[in-house]
Order: C-alpha cells, then sequence, then structure tokens
C-alpha cells in the first residue's frame, strides 16, 4: 500500500470517528432550540403540538429516546409555568455543553448564549446583527419561567393563534438594543407585535422556541 493511500485511509478513519462521536452527543443531548416552527407562527397547537414538535425534531437528531417538552408557558385557568415542564436537568447541547445544571441555574447564571443556544442540528441560530435576525424565542415566561398573571395576552391564545394577540419572547443571544435585563435575557425580553410568522419575523423572531428533555 503507498503512503497515499494509507494517509487516505487513516482520514478516512478520522472522519468515521469523528462522526461517530458527534452522533453519541446529539443522542446524549438534551436541550435545544427549534431548527423550524411547526409553520403557523405561534400557533403551535397549545403545549401539545408544541412538545409533539420537539419529539419529532429530536427523534430526526438521534435523540429521540429522551421526553422532549416546550419550554413554554400559559396563561389563565390551570396556568402552566414553563419552569415546571422540563424536569430537573442538567442539561446539555448537541455538543455536549452543559447550559444549567438545574432549574435554579437555568433561572439564574446559566450558560446559554449564541454559541451555546444551538438547534437539535447543533447549528446556531441567527442573532442580532445577522440577517435575518431570528434571536426572539418564543416562551410566554416571566424571568424566573412562571407564567404571566393578568388579562394581556403573552402566550398568543396559549399558543393557538396565528393573527392577532402578543407572545412574549427572550433574545437567545442575550444582546437587544441596550444593556438593560430585558435586553440581556434568554426568556423574558419583550412581547411580539402579533402572533403570525410575518409579525414575529418583523420584531426578530422566526417562530422558534426551546426545548429541553425531561429525562
Amino acid at each position: 500500500m503507498s503512503r497515499r493511500q494509507t494517509s487516505l485511509l487513516a482520514a478516512i478513519a478520522a472522519l468515521t470517528l469523528m462522526g461517530g462521536a458527534a452522533e453519541a452527543q446529539q443522542a446524549n443531548m438534551s436541550f435545544f432550540i427549534t431548527s423550524v416552527g411547526p409553520g403557523r407562527g405561534a400557533d403551535l397547537g397549545g403545549l401539545e403540538g408544541a412538545d409533539r414538535h420537539c419529539q419529532a425534531l429530536a427523534q430526526a437528531a438521534g435523540a429521540g429516546a429522551r421526553t422532549w417538552r416546550a419550554y413554554l408557558s400559559t396563561q389563565g385557568a390551570g396556568a402552566v409555568n414553563a419552569r415546571d415542564r422540563i424536569g430537573r436537568g442538567p442539561w446539555q447541547n448537541a455538543r455536549g455543553v452543559v447550559i444549567a445544571k438545574d432549574v435554579a441555574e437555568l433561572h439564574g447564571t446559566n450558560n446559554l448564549n449564541k454559541q451555546t443556544a444551538l438547534t437539535e442540528k447543533g447549528e446556531a441560530v441567527n442573532g442580532r446583527g445577522d440577517t435575518p435576525n431570528m434571536h426572539d424565542i418564543l416562551t410566554g415566561s416571566q424571568a424566573d419561567g412562571t407564567a404571566f398573571a393578568g388579562a394581556d395576552d403573552r402566550t398568543c391564545g396559549n399558543w393557538t393563534k396565528s393573527g392577532e394577540g402578543s407572545a412574549m419572547v427572550g433574545h437567545h443571544d442575550r444582546t437587544g438594543l441596550d444593556t438593560s435585563p430585558p435586553a440581556l435575557s434568554w426568556n423574558t425580553s419583550h412581547p411580539s407585535r402579533g402572533c403570525g410568522i410575518e409579525a414575529l419575523k418583523a420584531t426578530g423572531g422566526n417562530g422558534l422556541f426551546y426545548c429541553f428533555a425531561t429525562n
């Protein structure tokens, strides 16, 4: 065997090992931002539809053995807190980087930013300064991960509206118009202009949301 053939085989072997390692990391993934939304703006089919979307994307990425839940709150009678839906942690992205060890750290000093808040494919999501900007992530939540009280819609009708209404969003890249806490918040930055995909895009989003594995 020539030296060139030996080098080629070695390169192929290295790529195979790298591919296997990447697949193993994705199998152990327990957090991601959806690479795409269901296609109806903030109408996610309620919490159940959002959870199914998380599960389907995780399945396609090789992490379907886990139980996945969307990080979303609801309002009104029987309101649900996003923080109560996602398990106990720790959570890591598709590259094996831990973003938070537990619920308290997630809602405190976490490791969630543009470099770590990746999709289920291990890809970065456009942030402020990119074209198009997609850093508005649907949450419907307050900073501590709890639901909003009051009559003001912050969940696009509990994730069933794609027209009028509003949803609270966070900035996954922790960047905004200034350095105020809301501008730098991953889960509660500002309300959207509406619930349709064009309205979400107009404020810097694309109908994406966070998914966490509960086990």
